[in-house]
């Protein structure tokens, strides 16, 4: 019988996890126009004028990621992704407050 053996890797992000537009683009395997049509919908914000001066904190990588997931599994176009992120935001929130 023959094992299969399967390797997993990933990246921890808390709180302080600070990524630019380069590290962003890796983390999620997307290009820097991706992001920026990300940006032009509404997924994700841009403090700063200039790409290289982006920084994107935890919870918009996480956005990304979510939203790449989407549009790969479910063929979700970026409006879409905007929604479907917008909705679980809110559902969490409300699962949280019934939990107090």
């Amino acid at each position: 019988m023959t094992e299969k053996i399967i390797y997993l890797s990933g990246t921890v992000l808390d709180e302080e996890t600070r990524c630019g537009l380069k590290e962003l683009c890796s983390l999620c395997g997307i290009t820097a126009e991706m992001v920026q049509d990300m940006i032009n919908e509404g997924l994700i914000s841009s403090r700063e004028a200039s790409p290289l001066q982006w920084r994107f904190d935890y919870l918009e990588i996480r956005r990304v990621q979510t939203a790449v997931r989407l549009q790969r599994d479910l063929r979700v176009n970026l409006p879409g992704c905007a929604l479907v992120l917008d909705l679980l935001e809110e559902l969490e929130e409300l699962r949280r407050l019934r939990n107090r």
